[in-house]
């Protein structure tokens, strides 16, 4: 479970409108109490005829520390106020019926007796009355999505709640399905189940919606052989057909106007980036929209079909929006994007390398060499890990926002003379669900440290490092890695940098699970302590640099002034 707080960007927005105001406009400093009062609209869904927009509105309710959220309507040209069209607390994931008279969502009943149902799919008319409930699934329905003839919807049953505690490995699990409700007598039908084993833990793509609605078939993410794929099965039940085979991952995903085609980003034939692919819905080998040592993502369709825009980034040229028409090369769409002093010339191409972990896992990673480097010298050296766990850095700019800092600052420390490694360790993505499910990974072994061991080993060995100076950095999942290495190795590595580090798992698991009790989970809470870095701290030699903001809410502040106590005594 999540602690709420208001997106960072509208915090800093704020400050720095306080920071810039006049005494004449200002009649008091922003305050931190003031953040619980601000809104948000998410999930915008343009009605069929283009008149009116639905939303879900965001705001937090300090008093049960939650996000409440609720679907409204504004018309699209902004003659009006935007009006409430759901009363619950927890409604989102509105879907316009093609009509345009109903809209289905996903709400989540308010806990009786504390006890919670649920989320169920609902209807409610653009004429106005009360939500009726579409489904009522034992175990729960979501991602609604309409037929194209307006007279059923089809959703996912997800089985709500993992097996087991978080941040260890999930192979496996109970079988999600996808079901068809008819919209008006409400009976609902099975029309396809994952089987057990690899595949039967729901796996979600980057997408508007988790399926896809395309004439007779319904289109959906699977595992089944291990990767993220596509699949797509006829409405009426039967075998799913892979539509994306290969040892590969399908990360962002859309659908073509007129539902015959997907359209897609993965890492197919290229590992270490993301580029454009489309595949006929009725099936056919995939054909590749873009290539090259470039990075693309995030694809959308023109409306009539014919064009492609997407995002694309490069190792030194940061992501830009462009639009591909036909056959025809990429187009800018913005080509004042980029200023046009940005140092281009002065960053490097990072190199992919291969290297042996402790234990001989083969692990991916990104090589930073500074220019001017010459034969014979010893650079000192930064190791880089990624939070999450799971992610994955690229050959180039990221499509995530931290991990664009990221990159940028190991491009700065290469324009400073350090080697630099960026680490993609296991439990994070792209190299398939075996390696994202690491055994023993996180709480239960901290099997990553590993990884750790064997970049700080490989960079040793190179012939520009200098052994006696390497360092670590990372944040969140990464400052875990940061800590895991210089206490459990700090003849190895000469010092770090922890960004709000998770430092003992027992602490960092409440956050997600809070009726989690480490005194009733005796074993489990051993394995997780001896996992975790606080418990290896009579071994930590290396000096490091702790930084975490006091109202952080996915890994308590508490951890690091719990480290930093130990460190001291």
């Amino acid at each position: 479970m999540i602690r709420l707080r208001p997106p960072k960007f509208v915090i800093l927005l704020c400050i720095a409108v306080a920071a810039t105001a006049s005494p004449a406009q200002s009649r008091r400093l922003i305050t931190d109490t003031d953040l619980f009062k601000f809104v948000w609209a998410a999930d915008p869904q343009i009605s069929p005829n283009g008149t009116q927009v639905a939303f879900v509105r965001v705001n937090v309710n300090e008093d049960k520390d939650r996000y409440e959220t609720q679907v409204f309507v504004v018309p699209s040209d902004g003659s009006a106020a935007p009006r409430p069209l759901t009363s619950g607390r927890n409604d989102r994931s509105p879907r316009w019926s093609p009509n345009g008279r109903e809209i289905a969502f996903v709400r989540t009943p308010e806990p009786v007796d504390g006890k919670t149902k649920p989320s169920q799919i609902y209807l409610i008319s653009m004429d106005g009355g009360e939500a009726r409930a579409l489904t009522d699934a034992s175990k729960g329905a979501s991602s609604p999505v309409w037929s194209p003839d307006g007279r059923r919807v089809a959703f996912l049953r997800v089985p709500a709640g993992a097996e087991g505690l978080p941040f260890a490995p999930q192979r496996g699990g109970q079988p999600w399905s996808i079901r068809v409700v008819d919209v008006a007598s409400g009976a609902a039908r099975q029309v396809w189940i994952a089987d057990s084993g690899p595949g039967s833990v729901f796996r979600e793509v980057v997408a508007e919606n988790q399926i896809r609605w395309a004439a007779n078939r319904i289109v959906f993410p699977w595992e089944k052989d291990g990767w993220t794929h596509l699949y797509a099965v006829p409405v009426d039940g039967g075998r799913a057909t892979l539509l994306t085979p290969g040892g590969f991952e399908v990360e962002h995903v859309t659908m073509s106007p007129d539902g015959a085609t997907i359209v897609f980003s993965s890492n197919q034939d290229d590992i270490e980036r993301r580029h454009i692919w489309k595949v006929p819905v009725a099936g056919g080998p995939p054909t590749a929209l873009t290539r090259g040592t470039d990075l693309e993502w995030t694809p959308v369709m023109t409306g009539d079909g014919r064009g492609v825009a997407l995002i694309r980034a490069g190792t030194r040229t940061p992501p830009r929006p462009v639009i591909l028409l036909g056959t025809g090369a990429p187009r800018d769409l913005a080509p004042g994007a980029v200023p046009a002093d940005f140092p281009e010339a002065r960053l490097v191409d990072p190199q992919p390398v291969l290297f042996p972990a402790a234990g001989g896992m083969t692990i991916h990673g990104q090589l930073f060499l500074p220019r001017g480097i010459k034969p014979g010298d010893r650079r000192p050296a930064v190791i880089f890990f990624h939070g999450g766990s799971r992610r994955q850095m690229l050959l180039g700019w990221h499509y995530f926002y931290y991990y664009r800092n990221a990159y940028a600052l190991n491009q700065y420390l290469a324009s400073r003379g350090y080697v630099v490694l960026s680490v993609n360790y296991r439990s994070g993505i792209a190299y398939g669900m075996e390696f994202r499910e690491a055994l023993h990974y996180g709480a239960q072994g901290a099997c990553e440290f590993n990884d750790v061991l064997g970049a700080g080993l490989y960079l040793r060995g190179r012939s520009e490092v200098d052994p006696k100076r390497i360092g670590l950095w990372g944040g969140s999942y990464g400052g875990f890695l940061t800590a895991m290495g210089l206490a459990r190795a700090s003849d190895l590595f000469a010092a770090g940098v922890d960004l709000h580090g998770v430092h003992d798992w027992n602490i960092e698991i409440q956050n997600w699970v809070p009726t989690y009790d480490p005194t009733k989970q005796a074993d489990a809470a051993k394995l997780a302590y001896e996992s975790s870095p606080i418990a290896h701290v009579k071994d930590w030699r290396s000096p490091v640099l702790l930084i975490h903001g006091d109202d952080d809410r996915n890994v308590q502040f508490s951890q690091t002034v719990q480290l930093a106590t130990a460190l001291r005594t």
